[in-house]
């Protein structure tokens, strides 16, 4: 069967033909292609069409599409384990790696996904403080718990959706919304709150409302306020995790958050999330301690297997990061140099191998406030002319770019041929 033809009567099965929203296309101009195979940085549908892939399944494909040794991996083990619900040593294996190699992660807890991951570290901060209110900031997206969908950057603010139907505004009464990269905004929240705020929870390199890295002096401030009104920070990693450097915007920042979220790279493709921190704080965890959290497919071997294959490769070939440093660097000064040539409204923001290309008059974009500047209608036409190019990249302004191990120079000259073909 064809693209199209595939997603139509995808339609009759799945609500909008998909099983993630942003998948559908709803804000382009063009149907979606239906992806058949992945290898390295490229992707191939089932029309045939062979794309540079610079989605990597939302960032966690960092060692690029059916990378060999993880192949291998998940082979090995799904001949004699596949799901259990019982302890194996493969998770112990990778929780001890991550453990030993990152900062600032004493004990881990496996689940299967960010929310997952996300909405137990709130709710183990709640345990841990006896508080009951959380600080997130507008445009960041943590997942689709309930208390989460209030100003949640990419998925609601692409579907043009102000928070989501099915959430009672009793889930909410305890999220307060901060401006990121605004200081004043957050002391304000713990003027009035500072009493019963139980945690910050925020992405360092904020990735669901287009790549904004937090100021540094702004990510001082929150440990700050935590530390004065004993409250805890929470790094929402999901996203920069493994990817941004090996142990995360963490280690970029120089800033120790007291849990951190993990997910997409970590899982090496398969669903996996987690989260770690003080001891004395994942103490607390059931069947330690009165919090109760609990998944029955979490730490499944096959996961374990692909996951602690990807992150003790990252780990043992640290080139890999400067490599992609190099290319996206490349990237973001040839995308800059063809937009002033062709007079296109343009600001490029950098983390790592996270990039976006916020189609704006702005000089800058630091905010939420800022990424809404953006002319979406001039990004869907761009849009249309990359994925027509040959060049997969999401449909959303507010959205990242990910490089992977396996993408080339080539590669990059061929995004950056085929934006400078783009007519506005």
């Amino acid at each position: 069967m064809r693209n199209l033809d595939i997603f139509e009567q995808s339609k009759k099965y799945m609500p909008g033909g998909v099983n993630s929203p942003v998948r559908a296309y709803k804000d382009v101009s063009v149907s979606p292609p239906i992806i058949k195979k992945g290898k390295g940085a490229y992707i191939y549908d089932e029309d045939g069409n062979k794309y540079i892939d610079f989605v990597c399944a939302w960032g966690p494909m960092i060692l690029g599409h059916c990378d060999d040794d993880v192949v291998k991996a998940i082979q090995n083990t799904a001949v004699s384990a596949i799901a259990f619900g019982a302890p194996t040593e493969l998770e112990l294996k990778l929780a001890k790696h991550i453990c030993s190699t990152v900062d600032n992660v004493d004990m881990i807890r496996m689940v299967n996904s960010g929310t997952e991951a996300t909405m137990s570290a709130v709710k183990l901060a709640r345990g841990y403080t006896g508080k009951n209110k959380i600080i997130k900031f507008a445009g960041c997206y943590h997942g689709h718990a309930e208390g989460f969908l209030v100003e949640a950057g990419s998925g609601v603010l692409t579907e043009g959706i102000p928070g989501s139907a099915g959430v009672p505004k009793e889930s909410i009464v305890h999220t307060l919304i901060a401006n990121y990269n605004d200081i004043g905004s957050v002391e304000k929240l713990f003027e009035k709150y500072g009493d019963d705020i139980a945690c910050i929870i925020i992405e360092p390199v904020a990735g669901n409302m287009g790549v904004i890295p937090a100021q540094k002096e702004f990510l001082v401030g929150l440990r700050n306020l935590c530390d004065k009104y004993k409250s805890l920070l929470i790094f929402d990693e999901v996203m920069s995790g493994f990817r941004v450097a090996y142990k995360g915007a963490q280690s970029i920042y120089n800033v120790a958050p007291d849990l951190i979220t993990y997910a997409k790279i970590m899982g090496g493709g398969l669903p996996c999330g987690a989260y770690g921190g003080k001891r004395e704080i994942m103490e607390l965890l059931s069947p330690m301690g009165p919090v109760y959290q609990a998944g029955t497919m979490s730490g499944n071997p096959v996961v374990m297997a692909a996951g602690y294959e990807t992150l003790t490769k990252l780990y043992n070939n640290p080139i890999v990061y400067e490599n992609m440093e190099n290319l996206s660097e490349k990237l973001k000064i040839g995308l800059l140099k063809i937009a002033k040539e062709k007079n296109i409204p343009m600001v490029v923001n950098r983390c790592g191998s996270m990039i976006t290309a916020f189609f704006t008059k702005n000089k800058e974009v630091r905010t939420f406030e800022d990424a809404k500047t953006c002319d979406v209608k001039l990004f869907s036409r761009y849009f249309e002319h990359m994925i027509k190019s040959g060049v997969n990249i999401a449909p959303s302004q507010f959205e990242a770019i990910f490089l992977n191990v396996k993408h080339t120079q080539d590669d990059i000259e061929k995004f950056l041929e085929a934006f400078k073909s783009f007519t506005v």
